[in-house]
């Protein structure tokens, strides 16, 4: 992409009431635009980071059995009221809006009650099952405070998958399956040696539920974690009994803040039983199906990775979820940069050209900002020596390559 078709720009500025790090940089940057606290647009650049982690998530869900499909938003009050969570005193986070024939409704703000009562015309045999449904959506909460970005939006992205099983033992089996595949997902966005599997408070589902925390100064939770065994405990479930059930050793557990990047719920007949979703057995007997939910909200893993790879000149972006790869700059010679731009692009390299005419000095720092994983610059000076200037975001070294090391770096 040329940097001159973007209608977006960058600015030096974040809006004032902004205080998050991810919102502050992600806006300047032009990845998003706020609409109003805890709402904001993803502008061409920051649908394509989003896109990418969903693609990775997608990919991680199907080889488990995972099947997506698009659930809505839109909610009918009877669905929720027969686990009582229509109730504001319960639940008080709810957008709710009528039909014009006074029929209310609500903007979903998870969806556990939705994909039961769906998958009640689905479900009626031990053969129909196990199933597990999943979706990638906007979703909506009605939050009383949003002041971390696009890590806590009244609207969100983000990723639900809810499993139905016939039994415990077999719930359990794709549980283990959830648990290695969030592990993968966590890696391959760039995160997997800062995210941890957490214990938490199961609610009243189960004793506990398993969240995964990444670590990070701008973290609303705290967590006690044992580095060796890659394991932590939230301060909510924490206690001298808990540490010894779970075998770590109290001496050796560090408390440390971190952002709650994904969760898994054993969720048994907690939202089956009240919607009435049975099957019949091989005996032919009635039975609940046994449930379980998967969450991570994606537009909070991208503010994660804004959070904790950012330094003083801008975002540090992941090469699997950079918007781009390369960030091409030229100073002058715009004929010679148009033919790199294009070799690039069909060698598969995915490549954001600066071609506006800017100062060098701006252009350096709207990619710094802007956080591509490299950055390669062409100027009368590197085609004397028929080079570039190849100089990686994460990194302050510059080196002068050939083109055709440049394409062997960046394949």
């Amino acid at each position: 992409m040329k940097q001159s078709n973007l209608f977006s720009k960058t600015q030096k500025f974040a809006p004032k009431d902004e205080v998050s790090k991810n919102a502050q940089l992600l806006i300047r940057a032009a990845f998003i635009h706020k609409e109003m606290a805890g709402v904001y647009s993803f502008l061409p650049l920051g649908l394509r980071v989003i896109e990418k982690i969903s693609k990775i998530i997608e990919e991680e869900m199907n080889s488990i059995g995972g099947v997506k499909m698009k659930s809505t938003a839109l909610q009918k009050k009877e669905t929720w009221e027969k686990t009582n969570r229509w109730d504001d005193a319960l639940v008080d986070n709810w957008f709710k809006t009528q039909l014009k024939n006074g029929t209310d409704l609500g903007l979903a703000f998870t969806h556990e009650e939705a994909f039961t009562e769906l998958m009640k015309d689905y479900i009626e045999s031990h053969r129909d099952l196990p199933a597990y449904p999943y979706d990638i959506r906007d979703m909506f909460r009605n939050e009383t405070r949003s002041k971390s970005g696009i890590m806590r939006g009244r609207e969100f992205f983000w990723k639900a998958l809810y499993s139905f099983s016939k039994n415990k033992e077999e719930h359990n089996i794709f549980y283990e399956k959830a648990k290695e595949a969030y592990q993968k997902i966590f890696q391959r966005v760039g995160l997997g040696d800062l995210t941890y599997l957490t214990f938490a408070s199961g609610g009243t589902f189960s004793k506990f539920s398993h969240e995964f925390q990444t670590l990070s100064e701008a973290g609303e939770d705290l967590i006690y974690l044992d580095e060796e065994k890659k394991i932590a405990v939230n301060r909510e479930v924490y206690s001298d009994e808990i540490l010894e059930e779970l075998g770590l050793d109290k001496n050796k557990l560090i408390e440390k803040k971190a952002i709650e990047t994904g969760n898994i719920f054993t969720l048994g007949t907690k939202f089956s039983e009240p919607a009435q979703l049975i099957y019949k057995d091989k005996e032919g007997k009635e039975q609940l199906v046994f449930m379980g939910s998967y969450g991570i909200g994606i537009s909070r893993l991208m503010g994660t990775v804004v959070e904790v790879f950012a330094d003083e000149k801008g975002i540090v972006w992941p090469e699997s979820i950079a918007p781009f790869k390369v960030h091409l700059i030229n100073i002058g010679v715009e004929e010679e940069a148009e033919k790199l731009y294009e070799e690039l692009k069909e060698k598969g390299i995915e490549v954001f050209w600066d071609d506006r005419d800017k100062r060098p000095g701006e252009k350096f720092a709207d990619a710094d900002l802007m956080g591509m994983p490299y950055r390669v610059v062409i100027s009368p000076k590197t085609l004397e020596s028929n080079s570039v200037e190849l100089k990686k975001r994460s990194e302050d070294s510059v080196e002068m390559i050939s083109q055709e090391k440049l394409f062997e770096i960046l394949k």
